[in-house]
């Protein structure tokens, strides 16, 4: 877990005895939601009970740790999820087809079966949702029963993005958690830490997510050129990369043209006046744009279209 999310963690722990059974961890994304969410399932499941933290010690906190705990799942998109490691001597498994982006309705029916069977060390079960809103509609109807009826000793953790994007009646059936962006000093100094060069334009970049501009700043290279001179891709990986430059540029567009300092740091120069309701508007678009560039479609011919989109000034 990040230090910036310490508070929280030891927030919650102070009501680890009336917790309710469903918490929505939420905020923007790099801000260290999914650490914060695990070391909060560890916690529960820590066997030592030594305060705001997992002792690490014990056999809850091994098993966690090993990522073998009887009572833990972990809920997420095949897309996201670790390959298992083959045992010595095993051949690897064989890729089929294209992981999926969505969480699935057998994946949410195999944790209700796990969330209704006693739990393995008297305890309580955990289940770790992320991101939720990644679940289609018949694997968010399924969750939702087990949300209005939890079985006892079960705690659902779900971690979201976009928590609008959720269905209300499962938002309705969780307490939220907001995990907000850390305090600019904070995001630096950790930043600075990790060894990354240049960290007050990646941290921009981020909107001032810092696990956002750690990802930024590995690939630096790549998004400058980006920057510098957006073309259409062959990838949905290199859309939705492209979607969010453009965004980005455009958003900076705007606030220059209103007469503010860029946020983002990605487009260079000021617009003129007249441009600041066309940049506006294409930021708009770029944000329900990026949305869909994770979902089937030709990407170069969606990125072209993208492109061609872009104002002129």
């Amino acid at each position: 877990m990040h230090p910036w999310n310490e508070p929280i963690l030891r927030s919650i722990a102070a009501r680890a005895d009336s917790l309710p059974h469903a918490l929505l961890i939420h905020g923007r994304r790099g801000v260290g939601k999914l650490g914060l969410a695990e070391r909060l399932a560890q916690l529960l499941l820590c066997e030592a009970q030594s305060g705001a933290k997992p002792c690490g010690r014990c056999d809850g906190c091994r098993w966690f740790l090993a990522g073998s705990h009887p009572d833990f799942r972990r809920l997420e998109p095949e897309s996201l999820a670790k390959e298992p490691v083959p045992e010595e001597g095993e051949p690897a498994p064989k890729k089929t087809a294209k992981p999926s982006t969505e969480i699935k309705i057998e994946q949410v029916r195999g944790i209700t079966d796990f969330l209704n069977l006693r739990s393995h060390r008297g305890r309580l079960r955990v289940a770790l949702v992320h991101p939720a809103e990644d679940m289609n509609l018949n694997a968010a109807n399924a969750l939702l029963k087990g949300l209005e009826e939890p079985p006892a000793g079960a705690i659902f953790l779900l971690v979201s993005h976009r928590p609008a994007q959720l269905p209300p009646t499962i938002r309705s059936r969780c307490v939220a958690v907001p995990v907000p962006l850390p305090e600019r000093s904070i995001a630096m100094e950790w930043l600075a830490g990790q060894g990354i060069k240049d960290a007050e334009r990646w941290l921009a970049y981020a909107g001032g997510a810092p696990l956002a501009a750690l990802h930024y700043a590995a690939q630096a290279s790549t998004l400058e050129s980006l920057l510098r001179n957006p073309r259409p891709v062959d990838d949905r990986e290199g859309a939705e990369e492209l979607a969010e430059a453009l965004q980005k540029i455009a958003l900076d567009r705007a606030f220059t043209a209103f007469g503010l300092p860029p946020k983002y740091r990605a487009a260079p120069g000021k617009a003129p006046a007249a441009s600041a309701k066309a940049w506006l508007a294409y930021a708009r678009q770029m944000g329900h744009e990026r949305q869909l560039a994770s979902h089937p479609l030709n990407p170069r011919l969606y990125s072209a279209d993208l492109l061609a989109r872009l104002p002129k000034s």
